[in-house]
């Protein structure tokens, strides 16, 4: 997800400022390339590739994929080999750890992993925080269009009334929609019972009608252009929605927020792991922090970022909000052998 101009700018000028970067050592017997497993532009290439191979000599090779789903099939065919840093979300993560697919990281070469904010740490999918180093957080939201919706919409039970038909767009992610389906049961996003998990089928089919479109990437595009007057969209795409439609109203859900850490691993085969701890090093000097969290718009995990980001940044809602709110917030987490139920719910809800 790349920034707007005006932001990257100002990211680039502060880095400027802060002057050169001190280079790490490169492992004599690893030739200089770096290979990067996650979505589309979820590394910026100027706020982050760009400084790290011109500071380094270690050239990067960015291969994207389109779900988490996607990766763990791919790591899991190369046994955990080809690439060197995989950025992915917190419940794959813990699929990977389980399998045996993830590289113990040595932090003697990671200096600055002190720099990780400890809310960030110790989470179900690495409790010893031996695999990880958060890399985003974020909280989907809900916005619309106060000027076109005739309602209050005051969490994700408002999603299904019928004054919203063919109004919603909403993230195409089976577990996020499945899970605030089950929130609206008064269950959890990861329940395993087969008999609720077919009450939240019957229940998520009735929303088919009210959503206008199922966009992973660019839902905040169809709220800009006013095709879509209510969204349910990750951070930075409320934030970017917001930007742009001053009309827009956000909702924090009152069935409660569902939550998520993206983190860099480093694969157990990776070909490179000495360059893939450079890298994690170089991702988490506050200045690159910074640069993160200004330019993918979500909550920042470097403690040490914190002086460094604007004041734009600190007062946006979809970012900060009372702590209060995080309260029961809600992982999605690996379900294990009731998967399959919720990818037969997701493909029927698609196919309607």
């Amino acid at each position: 997800m790349k920034p707007t101009m005006s932001r990257l700018v100002r990211v680039l000028l502060a880095l400027a400022m802060l002057g050169a970067f001190a280079c790490p050592a490169l492992a004599a017997d690893e030739e200089p390339e770096l290979n990067i497993f996650t979505w589309e532009l979820y590394i910026d290439y100027d706020t982050m590739i760009a400084p790290f191979e011109e500071e380094t000599g270690i050239r990067v090779n960015y291969t994207n994929f389109t779900s988490n789903e996607e990766m763990l099939a791919k790591l899991e065919s190369v046994k955990g080999g080809e690439y060197d840093i995989v950025l992915a979300s917190d419940y794959a993560i813990d699929i990977l750890r389980n399998d045996g697919l993830l590289y113990k990281l040595d932090k003697a070469l990671i200096p600055n992993f002190g720099n990780i904010d400890e809310a960030f740490q110790g989470q179900n999918f690495d409790p010893e925080n031996e695999y990880t180093v958060p890399y985003a957080a974020g909280t989907p939201l809900i916005v619309y269009d106060e000027r076109y919706v005739d309602i209050e919409i005051t969490g994700y039970e408002s999603l299904w009334d019928p004054a919203l038909a063919d109004s919603v767009v909403a993230m195409d992610d089976g577990r996020n929609i499945i899970g605030i389906t089950l929130r609206t049961l008064g269950q959890s996003m990861n329940v395993k019972d087969p008999t609720i998990l077919e009450q939240a089928r019957e229940k998520l089919l009735k929303l088919k009608p009210n959503i206008r479109a199922l966009n992973y990437d660019t839902p905040h595009n169809l709220m800009i252009s006013g095709e879509a007057t209510v969204g349910y969209m990750f951070t930075p795409q409320v934030v970017w929605a917001m930007d742009e439609n001053p009309n827009l109203k956000l909702v924090y859900p009152k069935e409660g927020l569902g939550f998520g850490i993206d983190s860099l691993v480093i694969p157990v085969n990776a070909p490179h792991p000495a360059n893939a701890h450079a890298f994690l090093d170089f991702a988490l000097r506050p200045e690159i922090g910074a640069a993160i969290a200004e330019a993918q718009q979500y909550q920042n995990c470097n403690k040490a970022a914190d002086p460094l980001l604007s004041e734009e940044y600190k007062s946006n809602p979809a970012l900060y909000f009372p702590s209060e709110l995080l309260e029961g917030a809600e992982y999605i987490e690996d379900v294990g052998d009731v998967t399959p139920i919720y990818d037969e719910i997701w493909t029927a809800f698609k196919q309607e």
